[in-house]
């Protein structure tokens, strides 16, 4: 039974330590500044070159007991823990905020004395030269991780970017948070910061409001031209409807019909009532012209023409032409001086 408990606590207390082990492998280095000068201040309000931690896993995990060294003689393997431990400076414990949560950020100041502070450490840091500084576990035997700084201007920093490391400008250096941050400014911010008088606003607006009083005027200008033209031929097919082609035909062999009776009539009474049937003909030609002149185009219009079909002397030319022979028998008519 007892042995069956030692086995139990071995196992738990191997099992406690893997999982310690592990949650440490989540700690890094993250951000080094080593010559501060313009950077954050502690809580005295003193500048002190500082080491940044960052937990990259999604689990809380508390660093009091690891250790910090700069000195790289705690690489050799042949010291014991409490020789490498006499080298290094220990996180202390008795501060909250060495509990990390996920994805957070711790900042100890280095060149200090621990005495102003829980997360304030002894170990040196020399300033703008080359360092190297290494994160152990708690056992002051597993070496977490480690990084070689290289020679820092005043508030540089040398920073862990997308898994490379980088030296970092003053106005970068990013103590407390993430190292790459993506800043996104909005159009009107930009706007704001690119024309901070309005002039660039001013033009643009006044630019916009003319061109939509141009377009509106183009559109009403082209859209009343269409309307004034549907207008004046709605009134033109209403005042003067284009009258078909066989209306006309019918009309012209009517007025042809009727002239020549009244010219064969005329024939026949022998130029009796001439005057009567001249303005029968006026009458016919008239009806012709507001029949037939009124129409639209695409009618062929008749030009007068002089022939002299209607002089009295060319119509009775049978009466005077010698080879003609003449009826003794029939009444002859008298003229006017026969007459008078």
């Amino acid at each position: 039974m007892n042995n069956l408990r030692l086995l139990l606590g071995g196992l738990l207390l191997a099992s406690s330590q893997m999982l310690f082990a592990q949650g440490a492998k989540n700690i890094r280095i993250n951000e080094v500044l080593t010559n501060n000068t313009a950077s954050i201040q502690d809580e005295f309000g003193c500048r002190e070159a500082w080491i940044e931690l960052e937990n990259t896993s999604f689990t809380t995990y508390n660093v009091r007991g690891m250790f910090i060294a700069t000195d790289r003689r705690v690489l050799d393997e042949n010291l014991s823990a409490p020789e490498r431990i006499k080298m290094m400076s220990i996180i202390p414990s008795g501060d909250d905020r060495t509990a990390m949560g996920a994805r957070k950020h711790l900042l100890l100041f280095c060149n200090s004395n621990p005495a102003e502070g829980k997360l304030h450490l002894s170990v040196e840091i020399p300033i703008s030269q080359p360092v190297w500084i290494a994160l152990y576990n708690g056992n002051g035997v597993e070496l977490i991780d480690s990084v070689s700084v290289p020679a820092l201007a005043a508030d540089q920093s040398f920073a862990l970017i997308n898994g490379r490391w980088s030296v970092k400008a003053p106005d970068s250096v990013t103590p407390g948070i993430e190292n790459f941050i993506e800043a996104s400014e909005t159009k009107i911010d930009k706007f704001k910061r690119e024309d901070p008088h309005g002039f660039a606003m001013a033009i643009m607006a006044m630019g916009i409001v003319f061109t939509c009083l141009a377009t509106l005027w183009i559109f009403f200008t082209l859209f009343g031209m269409v309307m004034r033209h549907m207008e004046t031929a709605k009134k033109v097919a209403n005042k003067q409807p284009i009258k078909p082609i066989t209306k006309t035909v019918e009309k012209t062999v009517e007025v042809a019909h009727a002239t020549s009776n009244v010219l064969k009539e005329g024939f026949d009474k022998r130029g009796r009532d001439m005057e009567i049937y001249m303005a029968v003909i006026g009458l016919a030609l008239r009806q012709y012209e507001d029949d037939i002149h009124d129409v639209e185009s695409g009618v062929i219009t008749i030009k007068p023409k002089d022939t002299g079909w209607d002089d009295e002397y060319s119509q009775m030319t049978h009466l005077h032409d010698p080879f003609i022979p003449t009826n003794h028998n029939a009444p002859t008519i008298p003229t006017a001086q026969q007459l008078q």
